[in-house]
C-alpha cells in the first residue's frame, strides 16, 4: 500500500484582485452604518452618504467579480471554492444593485428595507472577502 501524500497550496488573488476584494468590505459596512446613522437621527444626509459608498462597493465588487470570472474559467477544478467565491461575489452584487435602487428612493422611504439590505450586503462582502482571500484547495483532489 502506498501513502500519497496530498499538499496544500495556497491559491491567493492578484494584488490588484486583492484589494478591489478588500475594498468591497469598508464601502459596505460605511453604508450599513450610515444607514444605521441615518435610522437614529432621521439626517437625510447620512442616507445620501450610504447611498454613494454603496455605488463605490458596487463599483469595486463589480470589478473583484470579473477577476473571480477570470479565475473560475482558468481554474483546474471546477467545483468547489472558486464556484462558490463567484457564486458568492455575484449575489453581493447583485443585492448591493437592489440596495442601491432602495437608497435611490425619498427620505424616510429608505427605511427599514435599506438598513437590512446594507445588513444582509455587508455580511455577504464580509464572507466573499474571508474566502477570497483564505482560498486553500487541495493540490491532487479533483
Amino acid at each position: 500500500m502506498t501513502a500519497t501524500e496530498q499538499t496544500l497550496y495556497r491559491c491567493t488573488p492578484s494584488p490588484l484582485h486583492g484589494i478591489l476584494l478588500a475594498g468591497t468590505v469598508p464601502l459596505f459596512l460605511g453604508a450599513l452604518l450610515s444607514d444605521i446613522a441615518y435610522f437614529k437621527s432621521y439626517q437625510i444626509q447620512w442616507s445620501n452618504f450610504a447611498a454613494w459608498l454603496i455605488a463605490g462597493g458596487l463599483l469595486f465588487c463589480g470589478l473583484a467579480l470579473l477577476f473571480a470570472l477570470a479565475n473560475l474559467v482558468r481554474a483546474q477544478h471546477k467545483a468547489g471554492r472558486p464556484t462558490l467565491y463567484f457564486l458568492l461575489l455575484l449575489v453581493t452584487w447583485v443585492l448591493g444593485l437592489i440596495n442601491a435602487f432602495e437608497h435611490a428612493k425619498d427620505a424616510w422611504a429608505v427605511m427599514p428595507t435599506g438598513l437590512v439590505l446594507s445588513l444582509v450586503v455587508s455580511v455577504l462582502a464580509c464572507v466573499a472577502a474571508w474566502l477570497g482571500m483564505s482560498n486553500l484547495r487541495a493540490g491532487g483532489e479533483a
